[in-house]
Order: structure tokens, then sequence, then C-alpha cells
């Protein structure tokens, strides 16, 4: 019974399966042969997703690149196709090795003005910067510090072959352009000359290479604070709220500048900071020679030790011990006891001092002065003061443009010196430290910090940056000074001092063999090596003195430029041999 009623079920049951698994197989491929509903559009006034909107975003952008690079090589086809009417005005100059002299005439830069507008002139300078756009280019040339626009326009001068040719010179490279001088229509702001150069013709005569260790425009921002006791520097910063599109201000640091320093010696104030640092040499022999020096030179090559220090750089002189000089002093003392009575001497110095400061080099360039005095060693200070009034007031009536453009990027306040310049003793100058609260023994050296503290006191005071200090402790001062009669802890020496910083040190010298023996000793110096020297006094000995400027230094702090680094063409300093 159960056996029957079961198959009765199949029989009834399985064709019903079949037929609904038949049905939902159908309904499968059915669906599968159906085309792809696209997503439905968004209906008006429906916001579109942040995805949607990114999404048609960047087809957009693509879309305009493609049609960008279409329009560029239609350009370029065109480019190809078209006559080129500038050929032979725009080429790379061969390697100039004197194959001919064509006496033609260059014109600087900074000589390009209003007098020559309407003139075609021959330049020959760096591209500073580059822009060409569509059938224009612009060009800014620099020359020294001087800077000039030049343009050129697709047409009879320049074709656009000529224009592809330029946009493809790196900036920095040395080019000459044969110009059209031009009143332009709108004052150039950006550029030191007023006029324009319109193009007739460039060559390149020195490609540069494409890309810099820094730019230009980076190493010339202006200087704004400095790390005392660490070489470093900081530029502007840029605001701290910019919008996120800006670009970042790119700050160059003082190591960078000193490993590519031909680089920044481009920049218009270190071109203008070398330019014055020339004329205070000019300016210190001039008035020297006007007032009866003569100019001397002497070895740098020295046995044994430079007057007895233990500062120098040792070396061998074939099979013999010698070093390099610390100063002149000895032999400038020499030549005044063979009757050279004014002599002064520019020069190199070289001191061993491991000093990592703002302010120490190891090599620097000392203008040395050595004189005959009659009865009183303020002849020296009287006419030391005079020389620096004049050097000073030179550099302020002839260098007025470099002033203005090494303030750009070094802000600094007018120097002032009166006249005559402010003479204090030792002993007034740690009075006024005590009475401003600051410990300072009277028989010891000022250090760098009392010293600023003094000059901030005297410029308070007296209203003046430049000031002498003299009648210092005989314990801060070297073997050959002369003792003062009226009290022998003191000297007859003194320091200079600009914005309370020492630029000059000097004294009246011991001209007695005797007492140079005795305070030669008593510096614990060997006396023996020094032997020519002392003797150069036995044969009668003129009374007399001098003093040491250190070039550098004058300029650095006149200038307020952070680091003596920037005042030293090719600094040395203890960590710093290269280049």
């Amino acid at each position: 019974m159960i056996i029957r009623q079961l198959r009765l079920f199949n029989t009834l049951i399985r064709p019903i399966q079949f037929r609904f698994i038949f049905q939902q197989k159908n309904k499968f491929f059915k669906m599968s042969d159906q085309p792809v509903q696209p997503p439905e559009q968004v209906a008006e006034g429906e916001q579109k997703s942040k995805k949607q909107l990114q999404r048609e975003k960047k087809e957009a952008e693509k879309a305009q690149k493609k049609k960008e690079h279409q329009q560029e090589q239609k350009q370029q086809e065109q480019l190809i196709q078209e006559e080129d009417n500038c050929v032979g005005r725009y080429r790379d100059l061969n390697l100039i090795q004197s194959q001919e002299r064509t006496n033609r005439k260059w014109t600087k830069v900074g000589d390009v003005d209003q007098t020559l507008v309407n003139q075609v002139i021959l330049v020959r300078a760096r591209i500073h910067n580059s822009r060409v756009k569509g059938k224009l280019a612009f060009l800014v040339l620099r020359e020294n510090y001087n800077t000039i626009q030049v343009v050129a326009e697709k047409g009879e001068f320049a074709s656009a072959q000529m224009l592809k040719y330029i946009s493809g010179i790196p900036v920095e490279s040395v080019v000459d352009i044969e110009a059209l001088v031009k009143q332009p229509f709108k004052e150039i702001l950006s550029c030191t000359q007023k006029v324009e150069l319109e193009v007739r013709s460039i060559q390149v005569v020195s490609r540069s290479l494409p890309m810099l260790p820094f730019q230009i425009e980076d190493a010339s921002r202006r200087i704004t604070d400095f790390e005392d006791g660490v070489q470093e520097q900081k530029q502007e910063e840029p605001q701290q709220k910019q919008d996120k599109n800006e670009k970042q201000q790119i700050q160059v640091m003082l190591k960078t500048r000193l490993d590519n320093r031909v680089i920044d010696l481009r920049t218009p104030a270190k071109q203008a900071i070398f330019r014055v640092q020339s004329g205070i040499g000019l300016l210190f022999r001039e008035f020297l020679v006007e007032n009866g020096f003569i100019e001397i030179h002497t070895p740098k090559l020295i046995g044994g030790t430079s007057e007895g220090g233990t500062n120098v750089f040792k070396l061998k002189y074939f099979n013999q011990d010698a070093c390099l000089a610390q100063s002149p002093q000895l032999y400038k003392q020499m030549c005044l006891m063979a009757d050279y009575d004014r002599v002064f001497e520019v020069a190199p110095v070289f001191r061993a001092e491991n000093s990592n400061t703002h302010r120490h080099q190891c090599e620097f360039i000392s203008m040395d002065i050595e004189m005959v005095i009659k009865e009183h060693f303020t002849e020296l200070l009287d006419l030391m003061g005079d020389l620096c009034i004049y050097m000073f007031k030179g550099i302020e009536k002839r260098y007025q443009k470099e002033i203005e453009i090494i303030s750009q990027q070094f802000p600094f306040e007018p120097f002032k010196i009166p006249e005559p310049v402010l003479k204090l003793t030792f002993e007034e100058g740690v009075k006024m430290l005590h009475e401003a609260g600051v410990n300072q023994d009277p028989h010891d050296d000022l250090d760098t910090v009392n010293e600023k503290i003094l000059g901030k006191l005297v410029r308070e005071k007296y209203g003046t940056d430049f000031y002498i200090l003299h009648r210092y402790p005989k314990k801060a001062r070297p073997f050959y000074t002369m003792p003062c009669h009226d009290d022998p802890n003191y000297t007859l020496s003194y320091d200079f001092f600009m914005r309370g910083e020492e630029i000059v040190s000097g004294a009246q010298r011991v001209h007695d063999p005797e007492l140079l023996v005795k305070q030669i000793k008593e510096k614990g110096i060997a006396v023996e090596p020094l032997k020519d020297y002392i003797d150069s006094f036995r044969y009668g000995a003129y009374p007399h003195g001098g003093c040491a400027f250190g070039l550098e230094r004058v300029a650095f702090l006149y200038f307020n430029l952070k680091n003596i680094s920037n005042a030293c063409m090719f600094p040395r300093d203890p960590v710093r041999l290269f280049p």
C-alpha cells in the first residue's frame, strides 16, 4: 500500500518540479539577453554627487589637455612649413678663442638710458629671466646688478623659429643681443633701466646648465635675522597664512650659498658689497698717500712663530719650521727703523683661531698702518679718527646706488659718526658699564657681550655708532705695547668700535730694546726668534705707533650684514677650505 502511494506521488509531483526548474532557467537566460540599462539621469534640480562632479572635472581636464596638445602639434607643423625670415639672426657662437677682433662696440647694461632711445646697440649680459608666450618673448638681461627688459615680437625682426630658439636658452646663459632702444609705454618697475630693448639679433656666447643650485631671485630675498654663534642666517619668512595654491618662498641657507659661492656672488647685494669694499680700500689708500704714507709689502712666510703667538698656522719651509703671518706688525715697525716714517699695507693675514662665530675668519684682509710720532700717542688717534671720517663720508658720497641695493637685502640703520670722533678712556667705559649694572673687571679686556652693551650705551648717550676706547689694561695687550707712564697697569693702546664691535686695534709701540725684552719675557715668549726685530731698535729708534683695520669687518658692520662671511668673497673659517 505504501509503495503504491509513493509511485502515485512521483507520477503526479515530478512533472511539476521539472516544469518549475525549466521556467526558472528560461527566465534567467531571458534576463541575460536584455541590454544593460544606463544609470538613471539626475533629474533637473537635483544635486550631483561629489564623485560625479570629480569624474566630470577629470574628463573635462583630459579633453582640454588633448585639445591643447593637438593645437601645439598644429603650431609645430605650421612652424616647420613657415618660411624663416630671421635665418642668421639667432645662433650659438663658436667657442671664442681670439679668432678675430671686429672692433664692434658693446654697451654696458647700466649705460643704457633715454639718451640712447631709437639707437641700435649691442650688449653682452646674462639672461636673468625668460618668458615666451605665443608671439611674444620677454627677457630680462643682467650685468653686475643692472637689469634691462628685452622684447621680441613675431614679425619682421623675430620669426616663430627665432622665438622657439629664445625659449630654449637657459637662464644665466651669456648672450650677445643687438637691439633697438625704445621708450616703453608703461614704466618698467622690475628693472634698474627704465628703457627696453627690441631684439634684432641674439647669439648665445655660453649656455648655462638648465638646473641651477638655487635661483638668483631666491638668493636675493631680504635677510632678516641670524643666529649668533652659529654660521647661519635667516631670510624673510613667508606669511604664515598662505593660500594653498600660492607657491612657498624658498630660503637659501648660508651653507648652500658658500658651497655655490660663484652663483651667490651674482646676486645684486653681493655685487654691491664687494664694489663698496673695493672702495673702502681705495679711500683708505687715498687718505694715507695724501698724508705722506707709502705702501709696503711684507712677508707672509715667517720663521718660527709670528709675533711669538700660539694661534698660527705652522708649516715646513723646506727643512725649517715656519708659519703664516698673523700680521705685518714686526716688519712694519722695522720699516720705520729703516727711516720710512709713514707706511701702510693692505694684505691677507692668518689666524688659527677655532672660533665658529658670526664675526671671525681664519684669513682676512688687514689694512695696517704704522707711523712715527713726535710727543704723544694721541697724534695717532687724531689722524686715524680723520681717516675713518674720510672713509665713511666717502662711502656715503660715492656709493649711494650700492648702499640702496645692499639695504634691500640687508636692512640697516644709517651709520652715525661725529666730527671729531668721540674718544673715551677704558676706565670711562668700565664706569659706564658699572653704572648700567654690568660686571666688568677694570684690569681685564672686554668680552664680546660687554663690547655690544657698551656700544649701545655710547649710542644712547652720545648719538654715535663709532668711538675710540683707549688706555687698555696691560693684561689685555701684546708685548710690544707701550705702558702708561702714570700707571704701569694700563697701556697707550686703543680700539675703534663700530656698532658695538671692534674694527681696529692699535697702540704706541715699545721702541726701547731693553724694555721690549723685559715685556717679551713677562709674556713667556722666547726671545731668540725675535732677535732681528729687537736688534732693529738698537741703532737709534723713533717713537712710533700704529693700528690695523679688518677690511671685511668694516663692511660687515657698516652694512649690518649679519654674518662676516657675507663680506668675504671666498670665506675661510675653521670648517671651510673650499671653494
